[in-house]
Parts: structure tokens; C-alpha cells; sequence
């Protein structure tokens, strides 16, 4: 059985300080690149785009998380789906204009609160969730809760699989799904961790469990005791499936 370090919020939040102080050396433009570069190979590898089914719903927030969306909605182009975006809080910033600015280039299609669920159940193949990330905690709010009941109706009535970025939106990244009313309806079907999985998905019972973000060093590797696994090949995700937390 694998057994990973599965995170706690703090430790989550220190690891992406040492990745981006000087003696890291990434910048969070970097990061948030090869984290969408994961997720969108992590749908490839999950659900392959065919003729009939290639329509990815990208639900994107307000923050980093929105903003892995947003690369892996790029990526996901070029790897033959169809995007299409919901990004109702955007972040006035020039690292997230020039994301949404690349996808216009490619004119990909963002759409707004009101054509959420005609989009989700008439034409969405999959979901990818890009909406809340580690820093998240209580309810979540409008638009965002209405939008999380259209993906549970829509998974539950019209088998739309999702696939979650880091941690499923709503769910305590320390305590799982347990403090919510919705968090415990949104069960994701598959999940991909970034570095390494958190501490509130150590009872995922998704069909995949993917890990991505292919940029800890040994050295980060050995001061966290993160027991990462090798990545095969060029691939930017490991099957983790079924990983259990390393005992204390």
C-alpha cells in the first residue's frame, strides 16, 4: 500500500512560501502553470476527448485555485477539448488578465452566472473544479454554492463526472467534507492533489486520485518527509489512487 505525507493547512502554506522565497526559486506564475498543466493531463488521462464527448466545463474562483483553472483551460484546449469558462469573480490582476486574455485569444467561450446550469446539462462531457483551494473554509458563498448544487444535480441526474483541483470545493482542507451541509453532497469523481495531498482528502473515495506539480526537489522532499512518489516518464501526474497517510 502507498503511503504518502498528507498535508495540513499550515504546512501547505509554508511549502509554497520555501517553493517561492529565494532559495526556491519559483515564481507563482511558474507554479500555477505546471499546477494547470497537471490538471488538464489529469482530464486527459481521465477522460480522453472523443468526437461526441469533449466539452469541459472549467468552473473557476476568485483566487489561485481560479487561476489553475484558468491555465488548465488553455491546456485542455490544445489538447483537442472545448473549454468553456465560468469565472465570476475575476481578480484584477496582470498575471490572471493575462490568463483570461489567452483564453480569448483562442476564443474560448466564458459564460455567466445565468447559463451555468443550460451549459452544465446540455453540453458539458466534464467538469473540472477550479473554485475553492486549501485557504478555504466555512460556507461557501453565492454565486459559488448555487454553482456547486448544479454540479452535484448534474453528477447525480446526468452522470457529469468532476474532477477537483487540490481539495473539492467546500471541503475543510484539514477536516474533509464533514463541515458543511453542502461539502458532504460533493463527492467529486476524481481528484488531483498539487506537491502533495491534503489532510481532508485522506478519505477520498473518488474513482482516480491523481498527484501533480512535478517541481518539489529532494531537498524540499526530505524536510517535509513528503514521500513523493517518481513521476513516469514526462507525465506532469502519479497515480495515487488509494495512498493512505503515513502513520505519526
Amino acid at each position: 500500500m502507498m503511503r504518502l505525507r498528507y498535508l495540513t493547512s499550515a504546512i501547505a502554506q509554508q511549502i509554497d512560501k520555501d517553493l517561492m522565497s529565494p532559495s526556491g526559486g519559483f515564481s507563482i506564475d511558474q507554479l500555477m502553470e505546471l499546477a494547470g498543466l497537471s490538471c488538464a493531463e489529469a482530464v486527459f488521462r481521465s477522460y480522453p476527448p472523443t468526437a461526441s464527448a469533449n466539452k469541459v466545463l472549467v468552473a473557476c474562483g476568485p483566487g489561485n485555485q481560479g487561476g489553475d483553472g484558468l491555465v488548465a483551460a488553455r491546456h485542455l484546449f490544445h489538447f483537442g477539448y472545448t473549454p468553456t469558462v465560468w469565472y465570476p469573480k475575476r481578480k484584477d490582476a496582470p498575471l490572471f488578465n493575462g490568463l483570461v486574455q489567452q483564453l480569448q485569444n483562442l476564443s474560448v467561450r466564458f459564460i455567466d452566472d445565468e447559463a451555468l446550469e443550460s451549459t452544465v446539462n446540455s453540453e458539458t462531457s466534464v467538469v473540472l473544479d477550479a473554485i475553492f483551494g486549501f485557504s478555504f473554509h466555512g460556507e461557501p458563498r453565492e454565486p459559488f454554492r448555487r454553482a456547486l448544487e448544479v454540479l452535484i444535480r448534474a453528477q447525480k441526474e446526468r452522470n457529469v463526472p468532476i474532477v477537483s483541483v487540490d481539495i473539492p470545493s467546500s471541503w475543510n482542507v484539514d477536516e474533509g467534507q464533514n463541515t458543511s451541509d453542502i461539502a458532504k453532497q460533493f463527492n467529486p469523481n476524481v481528484l488531483v492533489s498539487l506537491t502533495a495531498p491534503k489532510m481532508g482528502v485522506a478519505h477520498f473515495q473518488g474513482e482516480k486520485h491523481w498527484l501533480g506539480g512535478r517541481f518539489v526537489d529532494p531537498v524540499m522532499d526530505a524536510k517535509y518527509d513528503l514521500k513523493l512518489p517518481r513521476y513516469p516518464g514526462t507525465s506532469q501526474v502519479v497515480d495515487i489512487t488509494g495512498a493512505q497517510p503515513t502513520e505519526a
